[in-house]
């Protein structure tokens, strides 16, 4: 998603070293993936809907139909706590849904 990669090129490069750690276990392990690393996320109509964990970063995914990881949300959710799942998971599911319908032409 160009959305969370123009998040991350703006990182320092502290969180960047620890995001892309997040995401190299990621590509590693696929959906076996688990804490402290990764964890499902409640409170969505996506019951595959999960989050990576880099420090108070949180990065919201799906796997797509291939078992594409598709990073789909990404901020600090530092001092927001449930704000930031509250403000984040609609939009997740909003960019999930139109992946699946073919809306992002990126990896495809």
């Amino acid at each position: 998603m160009d959305e969370v990669d123009d998040w991350f090129v703006k990182l320092p490069k502290d969180d960047a070293e620890r995001v892309a750690g997040a995401i190299d276990q990621l590509a590693e392990h696929g959906p076996m993936l688990g804490r402290p690393t990764a964890d499902t996320i409640t409170g969505s109509t996506l019951p595959n809907l999960k989050e990576l964990r880099p420090g108070s970063i949180r990065i919201l995914f799906c796997f797509d139909t291939r078992r594409q990881a598709i990073l789909l949300v990404a901020g600090d959710k530092a001092g927001q706590w449930q704000k930031w799942y509250d403000e984040n998971i609609p939009i997740a599911e909003q960019r999930f849904a139109k992946w699946e319908v073919g809306g992002y032409d990126e990896e495809r």
